[in-house]
Order: structure tokens, then C-alpha cells, then sequence
């Protein structure tokens, strides 16, 4: 048997140990063996009498639970079991919480402990009403906008002419008088202050931020705001003409990045750090604050598997207004939207402390979207930004002065002598559509 989230394995005995009983009691439970190595192998511990006596006191002064410890042998060499039962009330070791997490120990603190202690009382976050929000704080026009959603859905019966207090009270939203703002607050950041998302474009890395941009709100509102700007200020949809026909394809497929969306603003920890959206040229990155359920594993997110959303009055709401279908297939659908647009699948995974989504772009190209063999990226007579505005076509079939601009953060005078430039060496074609202005592709 080897070690997983549920057994460690150690060849003698530390004081420091203790924090794995303290993390196993916060979590499901586990064994600690003394006198194993890493591979499960016996190798036997001299001090078991000591121990015997030692560990269990230990647990219980320092710890205030009692564990079951164990003598155990094999082939004549003695070694300790230590069985540690799940703890519905939080533990501590000297002030300290600790919790097990897949094979590792973690310490809690800040966002972490408070979602941790939350859950112990038998909470979530959202169900923490906020004393100092009145109903003068809650925007009448999402609240309307919702019982409109929740009429499309059909999910909810609500009653005609129902007021903002009757729909809190429906929704749980309000207890003696005292507000949940996350879903329908007017400025929910008055409250608590991470609860926007802030989109940046890079392009050559990291450092090399061009431009970004801020979304506050309460929850309907972003969900919306947040695919608009994508779509009108970060995404690049590449043309193609039939015949007379402009056609525009989509950079990312709509359904994926909706629940994307969607997953972020539902599922993230609010009492952590604002959620962050990077555009890259060849790929789209989404980090929200909030690791996955300890019960659900990474692998878990490809098959059918069940709904457990960290925050359960949000995504009830959520549910009614026809925006998720609380049935663990979020991530599927995702997963399918990519395969159905020939997309690699998309990377999920719990990192530093949170959750990331990641979007490749097809590794080839449609024949409408590439270059010819002798494209002159390489040409000396081209300044660097030429060269990159023609590997961006070559990427997305076409640019326009704005992209131009928008990629070098230039003005519109120099993107325009640019581009003039590289239709005067017969690179780029302009094409002039009516109420769009000039869009320049590669000159067959």
C-alpha cells in the first residue's frame, strides 16, 4: 500500500508530525504509520514503548481529540499505526489550523481559514448575511432582469408583481432583516472588496501587458459585461469572404467561455483575491480564487461527477435563472465546445491556491487563415512591428488599424503609415466594407 490522501507513512517519530493529525482531522480522516518508508515497507522503530504512551497525550493536550495508536508487527519489527477520525468541529495545534489536501499538508490562513471555519459552522460564504447592506443597496433593474431569466427557465414559479424583499426572502437572500449582495448589489466591492475581475491582453509574455481592463458589479451583471468586453476589446474574430459574404468566426467557441464565465464568478472564493482573466495570442488564461472540493480531483472534471458548488445560494439563483443546470456537466461542456471546434482540450486544475481554466488555439490553421511559404516575416526592410502584424495574420487572417494600434499601444497615425507601408510592398490587401473601414489580409 503506498501513501495517498488518506495515509502517510514515516520511519520515526517528530513532534512536527502532529500537524498531519491536525490536517487529517480537518479533512476526511487518515492513518499515519511510524516505522515505514515511503514505499509502505516495514522497517521496524526501537522507541514504540515510549511512543505508545507519548503520541496519544500529545494529541490529546495539544490538540484536545483523541486518536486510536496502535502497535502492529511484521516479521518481528514493530511499527505504530495512528488512526485518525474526521472531525466535524475544527481543529487546532497551538493555535494553528492544518488540513489535508490530496497527499499534502496545509496550513490555513487569511481567505483559506475563513472558508475553512465557514464550512465547519455549517455555512458558506454566502449564506454570511451583510449587516451594513440595506435595500437601497440591491439594483432593482438586476433584480427584474432576473425574475425575467427565471420566467425563460421555467425553473421557479414567482409571483406577478412579486417586490425586491418578497424575492430575497424566496431566494434565502435576506435573514432578520440583513442582506446577501453578491448576486444583486449595486457596488457589491463596497462590501467586500475583491469581487471584481480584471482582464489583461499580453502579447510577447508575462511583463508585456498592452492594455486591461476593470469589471465590478454584482453577479448578473458580470456575467454579461464580461463576455461583451472580450468580444468587443480582447478577442479578434477572423473574416473570411464567400463571395459577397463577410463571414466572422469566433476566436474561442461562445459556449466554452460562457461557462467558463460562469464557473469563475459562482464557484470562486469571494473572501480571496479578485479573479484574473489574461488573452495571449495563442492562448486564453482564467484564475479564480478557490481550489476544487476535496472529494473532487482534476481527473474528475473530464467524466460525469457530481455538483458541489462552493458557494450553494448563488448557485441556486443561478439554477433558477436558467444561467448553470446544477448537474456537474459545466466542465464537460467545456471540454465538449473545444472538441466540437477542433480546440485542444482545455487545461483545469487547482494552482496556487485556486483554480485555472486555460484555452489553447488549434495548433493548424484553416487554409483561409494561413500564410503563404514565402511570407516575408523574416523581410530586413520591415520595422518589428510589421513583421509581428504579419505573423498576427497568419494567426487570424486579418488586422485592422485598431488591432494594429491596440497591439503596439501606437498611435492611429503610425499604425496607418505601418500598414500603408506593408501594402506598398504588395504584403498586405486592404479591403473597405462599409461601417467597418479598412481590414488587411495577406496579398495572395
Amino acid at each position: 500500500m503506498t501513501e495517498n490522501q488518506n495515509i502517510e507513512y514515516k520511519q520515526s517519530w517528530h513532534d512536527d508530525y502532529l500537524k498531519w493529525v491536525c490536517g487529517f482531522a480537518n479533512a476526511l480522516g487518515g492513518k499515519i504509520y511510524i516505522g515505514k518508508d515511503d514505499n509502505g515497507k516495514v522497517t521496524g522503530i526501537d522507541t514504540y514503548r515510549e511512543l505508545l504512551e507519548d503520541i496519544p497525550n500529545k494529541i490529546n493536550n495539544l490538540m484536545g481529540i483523541i486518536c486510536d495508536v496502535n502497535l502492529l508487527d511484521e516479521n518481528g519489527k514493530k511499527y505504530i499505526e495512528i488512526n485518525v477520525p474526521r472531525y466535524t468541529v475544527p481543529i487546532s495545534l497551538r493555535g494553528r489550523f492544518y488540513y489535508r489536501s490530496g497527499s499534502v499538508k496545509h496550513e490555513l490562513t487569511g481567505p483559506s481559514l475563513n472558508e475553512f471555519l465557514l464550512k465547519k459552522s455549517g455555512l458558506t460564504w454566502d449564506e454570511v448575511t451583510e449587516p451594513r447592506a440595506t435595500l437601497q443597496d440591491i439594483d432593482e433593474p438586476t433584480v427584474r432582469k432576473f425574475i425575467k431569466d427565471c420566467g425563460k427557465a421555467k425553473r421557479i414559479d414567482i409571483e406577478e408583481g412579486i417586490t425586491v424583499p418578497q424575492l430575497l426572502d424566496k431566494l434565502h437572500m435576506r435573514n432578520e432583516g440583513q442582506l446577501k449582495i453578491i448576486l444583486f448589489g449595486k457596488e457589491p466591492a463596497k462590501f467586500f472588496n475583491s469581487t471584481f475581475v480584471k482582464i489583461g491582453r499580453f502579447v510577447n509574455s508575462d511583463a508585456d501587458l498592452r492594455f486591461h481592463e476593470v469589471v465590478e458589479g454584482n453577479l448578473i451583471y458580470m456575467k454579461d459585461r464580461i463576455e461583451e468586453i472580450l468580444n468587443t476589446k480582447f478577442f479578434i474574430h477572423p473574416i473570411e469572404f464567400v463571395g459577397f459574404q463577410r463571414i466572422e468566426h469566433d476566436e474561442y467557441p461562445v459556449p466554452a467561455i460562457r461557462e467558463m464565465i460562469l464557473n469563475s464568478l459562482i464557484h470562486r472564493n469571494y473572501l480571496g483575491v479578485h479573479t484574473q482573466l489574461r488573452v495571449y495570442n495563442d492562448r486564453l488564461m482564467m484564475w479564480n480564487d478557490g481550489t476544487l472540493p476535496y472529494d473532487i480531483t482534476e481527473e474528475d472534471l473530464k467524466i460525469t461527477h457530481m455538483s458541489k458548488p462552493r458557494n450553494t445560494l448563488i448557485a441556486y439563483a443561478c439554477f433558477l435563472g436558467g444561467y448553470i443546470d446544477s448537474w456537474g456537466r459545466g466542465t464537460i461542456k467545456i471540454i465538449d465546445a473545444c472538441k466540437a471546434n477542433n480546440m485542444p482540450a482545455p487545461e483545469m486544475r487547482n494552482e496556487q491556491g485556486g483554480f485555472v481554466t486555460i484555452f489553447h488555439k488549434p495548433i493548424s490553421q484553416p487554409e483561409s487563415q494561413k500564410v503563404p511559404d514565402n511570407a516575408p516575416e523574416n523581410n530586413p526592410a520591415l520595422n518589428e512591428r510589421q513583421k509581428k502584424a504579419i505573423e498576427y495574420v497568419k494567426e487570424h487572417g486579418s488586422i485592422t488599424n485598431k488591432n494594429f494600434r491596440l497591439l503596439f499601444d501606437i498611435s492611429k497615425r503610425t499604425a496607418s503609415r505601418d500598414l500603408a507601408d506593408l501594402v506598398k510592398k504588395n504584403i498586405l490587401a486592404p479591403s473597405d466594407l462599409p461601417g467597418v473601414g479598412s481590414i488587411y489580409t495577406l496579398n495572395e
